[in-house]
């Protein structure tokens, strides 16, 4: 099947659900050792239940780092991305991609209507992909060998 009719939350399926978030009012510390603890290179900002930012292992390196911030005394609302891109979860896997390369970020937060669902990061898509060409490799094979059902 053609990456264009492969939707976001099949590779949503097929991976760990899991969201890590902080409240806005989080220091930079906190979030970093949400990301640490978690192993994730990024979180969503929430106020309440709302969405407002995402933040990154580049926004600790570009904006706290670079700027000789104290991470212990700096706001995550201070150094998210608040204008962040993101898919719905019947977006396809090409247009992700797409939207990932042409933005250069590295995660996506996956939304249904407005409720955040999941988090696709690069390595997603790239082990996704892999695997997807693997099993079509496969059934070539298969095909090829006469063993292919049908």
């Amino acid at each position: 099947m053609p990456l264009s009719k492969i939707t976001v939350s099949a590779l949503l399926l097929d991976k760990n659900s899991s969201i890590y978030t902080v409240p806005v009012g989080a220091m930079v510390a906190d979030a970093v050792d949400v990301m640490n603890r978690h192993r994730v290179g990024s979180v969503i900002v929430k106020d309440g239940e709302k969405s407002v930012g995402i933040f990154t292992e580049r926004d600790v390196l570009t904006r706290l780092v670079s700027a000789g911030l104290d991470s212990k005394q700096t706001p995550v609302r201070d150094l998210m991305t608040s204008q962040f891109q993101f898919v719905q979860e019947d977006d396809s896997i090409e247009d992700a991609m797409q939207l990932m390369t042409e933005k250069r970020v590295r995660h996506l937060p996956v939304f249904r209507k407005r409720n955040l669902i999941g988090m696709i990061s690069i390595g997603d898509l790239t082990s996704w992909l892999l695997k997807a060409n693997r099993m079509e490799a496969e059934n070539l094979r298969r095909y090829v060998f006469s063993d292919y059902p049908g």
